[in-house]
């Protein structure tokens, strides 16, 4: 019955609801406008930049790979074949994915990791984006709401047309014509969460916005996706990942990059994100019953250090705050947890209490 209030008000009064989401905006677009630009691929770099990411460090290490020496002799052939790929990729200017340069010659490669980490060698050596070699990575990412674009061949995607999630695409820089009226993106850490959202109606209920899940860990084609959203709309970007040192790191991921693929953060990274739940505070505010609460183990309390020592918490206090409640509480949650406070309490009254109300970080 709550829930059916909240809905009947937020269709009542649709100005009211998005105002500070608009008002955020405002705050993005200016803090955009007023920043200095960079040139991302200058000689030296500093590791961290927060109008860009995490970024590669001028103090890189070199690895020589010798073809006359048999502890490489392998690598050097590996890259070669690769190479040799690539060259006739971009010779007829056709595409591929990592899966499809493993099945080349899965004698030479021995697993699919070996081509994932001689493709990323090859573009930070070049510095030119995965796309440049033409070789794609398979998208795992999931996409829903307010959103209509044209792919590279023409086809048109949308995803106003059914209650079911899209597939990110596959080849996310040949995206063109995106229209939406979208009010914000809100980034889901997990599928099951994204799924149950779906279910509930939640892109229809506050509508209009924009759901993706990169169904954890984000592959590079939900982050390029996210992206890409970001600096065709210039609306709020909210991340949704569960209250643990995990959910924490890949909302990181997303907002200032990875180490691994730091060389490709300009086109990556998308530093407005902002925190919208679940945070620790939460936990205690809105009493979430203590037998949905877990300990934190070992693992995620090395993780929580490790964290925290990263450079871009200078410049976020309140996120710095949140994960020192984590480490005194020494308990975590999942979204799913709001669940036993109510059934629907997640898309009904929590997310629209937060979006209303400017709860985010």
């Amino acid at each position: 019955m709550l829930g059916k209030q909240i809905s009947c008000a937020m269709e009542s009064g649709s100005t009211q609801f998005f105002f500070l989401i608009d008002k955020l905006r405002i705050q993005l677009l200016n803090s955009i406008e007023s920043a200095t630009e960079k040139d991302y691929f200058q000689e030296e770099i500093s590791p961290f930049d927060s109008g860009v990411g995490l970024q590669m460090s001028s103090g890189h290490s070199v690895t020589t790979v010798k073809s006359n020496c048999l502890a490489s002799v392998t690598k050097f052939a590996q890259i070669l074949k690769i190479l040799s790929v690539i060259y006739r990729l971009v010779q007829s200017n056709s595409y591929a994915t990592k899966r499809d340069v493993y099945y080349n010659n899965t004698q030479l490669f021995g697993s699919q990791r070996s081509v994932d980490t001689i493709v990323d060698d090859i573009s930070c050596m070049l510095k030119v984006s995965r796309r440049a070699l033409h070789v794609m990575a398979t998208s795992k990412g999931l996409i829903a709401g307010d959103l209509c674009y044209l792919e590279e061949d023409g086809t048109r995607i949308d995803c106003r047309s059914s209650s079911a999630a899209v597939s990110v695409s596959s080849n996310v820089s040949g995206i063109r014509n995106i229209v939406s009226s979208a009010k914000f993106v809100m980034i889901v850490e997990k599928d099951a969460t994204f799924q149950r959202l779906l279910n509930d109606n939640f892109c229809r209920k506050l509508s209009p916005c924009i759901m993706i899940t990169g169904k954890g860990v984000p592959d590079v084609n939900s982050r390029l996706m996210v992206k890409k959203l970001w600096d065709t709309l210039q609306i709020p970007i909210f991340a949704l990942v569960d209250a643990d040192p995990h959910g924490f790191e890949i909302m990181c991921i997303y907002k200032y990059g990875s180490v691994a693929m730091s060389f490709e953060a300009h086109s990556l990274t998308v530093p407005s994100v902002m925190w919208l739940g679940l945070l620790p505070s939460d936990l205690q505010r809105l009493m979430v019953p203590k037998h949905s609460l877990l300990p934190l183990t070992r693992r995620d309390e090395n993780k929580l250090n490790s964290l925290l020592k990263r450079p871009y918490f200078a410049s976020q206090p309140q996120w710095q705050k949140e994960m020192e409640l984590m480490q005194q509480s020494k308990v975590k949650a999942e979204i799913q947890s709001l669940a036993d406070i109510a059934p629907d309490f997640l898309s009904s009254i929590y997310l629209p209490n937060k979006l209303r109300y400017g709860g985010w970080l």
